[in-house]
């Protein structure tokens, strides 16, 4: 009778965890009905007339506004079939509300009330209808802005990191070639445009030089600064076992420095990217800097937006590896150190 009482007074909290309703994602909910309103803004408020400039793909950026809004519904109300995305996008809920309201107010500025003029400012459908109908060449300039950044910053870094190890251990490359580095350092890249088209065969070759020697001084000044900042104790435990000269640098100087190596590594990425696009711009064919040259010539301001976006998603995407890669060289400081 008491083992049956038991199952009796068990059973209720049994069967109310399984029949409970899912929580709502009030944030996710708040987001959906944010893209909703941007769908309705859009698709029901007449677009103002601005003269030559029609606003295409109004209603398709409406539809696809309408779309997010839908997921975003289904993720906060029922999101048993999507329960992995929802919990992905947990996080980004107050950034959904917020990427959606932003995009409202620049409807209603550019297409709507026309308060930011055209051409020189284009509603978000307008960069819809550029990457829709010119997506090849988007993609053929992203790609080579990418290899000519990829080249020139793995020469960089490269020759920096080397420079950094060999001024950091031994006191004659310090001494000639420090200073030259302290000299030469603060000096811009592009400021040697000139002088670098002289010497160098094509405006490419000259591009990859300068992204290289952006990339290569802030990551042989912190190289150098993390190799001469390594402990002497660490090298005399390491020698009173044995270590040799190579074992010292590549064993103990090397792995010590890494950290500091890593933020020459972000530090000269900033560099490389504005020579990156200064470079295109002035000299290459080709690559996003070339693109919003040419954009800017043809006051096709949608285009110019459209790649400044491209670009800075690519940018983000470098870094994001970036530390990714760091996070993977140096797991053995978390909980040391915190990011």
């Amino acid at each position: 009778m008491s083992a049956v009482a038991g199952d009796l007074l068990a059973a209720p909290p049994v069967l109310h965890r399984r029949h409970a309703a899912t929580p709502v994602w009030w944030t996710g909910a708040l987001a959906a009905l944010a893209w909703a309103l941007l769908a309705a803004l859009t698709h029901l408020w007449p677009n103002k007339p601005a003269g030559f400039t029609e606003w295409a793909c109004t209603a398709e950026f409406a539809a696809g506004a309408a779309a997010v809004a839908l997921l975003l519904a289904a993720l906060a109300l029922a999101p048993r079939p999507l329960a992995a995305l929802r919990e992905r996008l947990r996080p980004a809920g107050p950034w959904l509300v917020a990427l959606a309201a932003g995009l409202a107010l620049w409807e209603v500025l550019t297409a709507k009330l026309g308060v930011l003029p055209p051409p020189f400012f284009a509603p978000p459908q307008a960069l819809v209808e550029v990457y829709a109908g010119d997506a090849p060449r988007l993609a053929e300039s992203a790609a080579n802005s990418l290899r000519l950044l990829a080249i020139g910053i793995a020469i960089g870094a490269a020759a920096g990191f080397a420079t950094g190890v060999l001024i950091g251990w031994s006191r004659a490359a310090n001494y000639w070639v420090h200073p030259v580095l302290r000299i030469l350092g603060p000096v811009p890249t592009t400021a040697l445009l000139p002088v670098c088209f002289y010497f160098f065969p094509s405006s490419w070759s000259t591009a990859v030089f300068l992204i290289a020697l952006g990339m290569a001084f802030p990551v042989a000044i912190l190289t150098w600064s993390g190799v001469a900042g390594v402990h002497k104790n660490y090298y005399d435990v390491a020698r009173t076992m044995g270590a040799s000269q190579w074992f010292l640098v590549l064993r103990v100087a090397i792995p010590a420095a890494l950290p500091q190596v890593f933020v020459g590594l972000f530090m000269g990425l900033g560099a490389a990217f504005s020579t990156l696009v200064v470079a295109e711009m002035l000299g290459v064919k080709s690559g996003l800097g070339w693109y919003l040259t040419w954009a800017q010539g043809w006051a096709a301001y949608p285009n110019m937006y459209a790649a400044l976006i491209l670009m800075a998603l690519l940018f983000s995407g470098v870094i994001t590896l970036l530390f990714a890669v760091r996070d993977r060289v140096l797991s053995w400081q978390k909980g040391v150190v915190k990011w």
